[in-house]
């Protein structure tokens, strides 16, 4: 019986790493589309997914130059609304940073030439 038992954790194993394959193809095929490139993540991937796509909407938005700051306030703004305070985002062609997030709350990713740095940092209530 035991030999049964470990042909049947290999076979599982062989499917789930073929259903990761899959999965992992179908997301790349999505970033092609929108033209994304993830360069940090500590997110889950719906999150990430309705990033690129908001992203990609506000640039489709813009006739000709880059308003970041209307993006970045976008994203910001979607993103409390959607998903609690407190989201921030920066939005350029060149910018460094060094933040501090909540866990899976942190995305840096670049769409055409643009990078976008988005987080979330807890909130502490104030003690009057």
């Amino acid at each position: 019986m035991e030999g049964a038992e470990l042909e049947l954790e290999r076979r599982s194993k062989f499917l789930s790493s073929l259903i990761q394959k899959k999965k992992s193809v179908e997301q790349q095929d999505h970033h092609d589309l929108l033209n994304v490139r993830v360069r940090a993540s500590d997110m889950p991937t719906p999150l990430q997914n309705r990033a690129f796509r908001s992203a990609r909407d506000h640039l489709d938005s813009m006739p000709g130059k880059l308003d970041s700051k209307r993006l970045a306030l976008a994203l910001k703004k979607e993103f409390d609304s959607s998903y609690g305070p407190a989201w921030h985002c920066i939005v350029g062609t060149s910018f460094g940073s060094y933040v501090t997030h909540s866990t899976g709350g942190f995305l840096y990713f670049s769409i055409d030439k643009v990078y976008i740095l988005l987080f979330k940092t807890a909130v502490e209530p104030l003690d009057h």
